[in-house]
């Protein structure tokens, strides 16, 4: 990548990236991609937006509020079909299928929890209101057929609720490790619960946007692997995004892929720039799809 002149006078613009929460792996890939897009192209001028999450970077988008938004491809289905939480279909395209997105159940290391049914009855996060979590949990507890008693938390209030007992379990969606749980794991400790045996039916409510996926043992302390729910991670244009903005992002996917990684989940993490243009449920936007041709071949 060459480096930016210093005589450049031309133009900004601004390109903003809803992201997630502070603490999220998604946040610090979104600063990581904002630095590499600004080194790219002077005339960029890239800011990473902190949000709730896949809805509410939807709405972000579609507001004109964003530029980009990573957005969870179950959430996008359901923009785009004008499925629930959505009133009428929002037709969305993707730059790039950037990460695997972990669902990841937690509870206190020593809780009698040991499964979903055992959340029955009891106060659980189901991630903040406007999060892709919020969708999934209360898709996961319906199909489950658990009641449990759902609030909803930004992450740093429900790590603080589960460390004191007023919630018994949260759920967070995002990449592995995550470093809001990383530190309660080491102020408390956590432990996954194991969400394999719902994968299938909520693949045949939903659609393959769900896939079982193991988070390996020791991405935090515990010892051994659980089985969760996977879901695609996107990077979603404006409709307005300009074709230069789109050929610059999709350059820096693909040549700038082994720097888009946070230093936390290096081993456990990739930018696959192999699986890059595989953004179902929503096509691959035309000047994306031309560039990785360029670029690719």
């Amino acid at each position: 990548m060459g480096a930016v002149g210093c005589s450049y006078t031309g133009p900004s613009r601004r390109v903003r990236i809803a992201a997630g929460e502070a603490g999220g792996f998604y946040v610090e890939f979104a600063r990581l991609l904002a630095g590499e897009m600004n080194a790219a192209e002077p005339e960029l001028r890239v800011e990473v937006v902190e949000t709730l999450g896949s809805v509410m970077n939807i709405a972000r988008i579609s507001a004109g509020e964003a530029e980009l938004g990573l957005v969870l491809a179950d959430t996008l289905a359901a923009a785009r079909a004008g499925s629930p939480p959505f009133h009428s279909p929002i037709a969305l395209t993707a730059l790039g299928r950037v990460y695997e997105n972990y669902m990841q159940l937690v509870v206190c290391a020593d809780s009698p929890i040991h499964a979903l049914s055992d959340l029955s009855g009891h106060h659980v996060s189901l991630g903040a209101s406007g999060s892709g979590a919020a969708l999934f949990g209360e898709r996961l507890v319906t199909t489950a057929g658990v009641p449990v008693i759902v609030d909803h938390h930004p992450l740093a209030d429900a790590t603080s609720a589960l460390r004191n007992g007023r919630v018994q379990a949260l759920l967070w969606s995002g990449g592995l490790p995550t470093p809001a749980l990383t530190d309660l794991d080491n102020a408390i400790g956590i432990r996954l619960l194991d969400l394999a045996a719902y994968a299938p039916t909520l693949r045949t409510h939903y659609g393959p946007v769900y896939d079982a996926v193991t988070i390996p043992a020791n991405t935090y302390r515990s010892p051994t692997p659980t089985t969760t729910i996977g879901v695609p991670n996107l990077l979603v244009p404006n409709p307005a995004l300009s074709t230069p903005t789109i050929r610059t992002t999709v350059r820096v996917l693909v040549d700038q892929a082994t720097h888009l990684v946070p230093q936390q989940a290096l081993g456990t993490q990739y930018l696959d720039v192999r699986s890059l243009i595989d953004t179902i449920p929503a096509p691959l936007h035309p000047a994306a799809a031309a560039m990785y041709r360029d670029l690719r071949g």
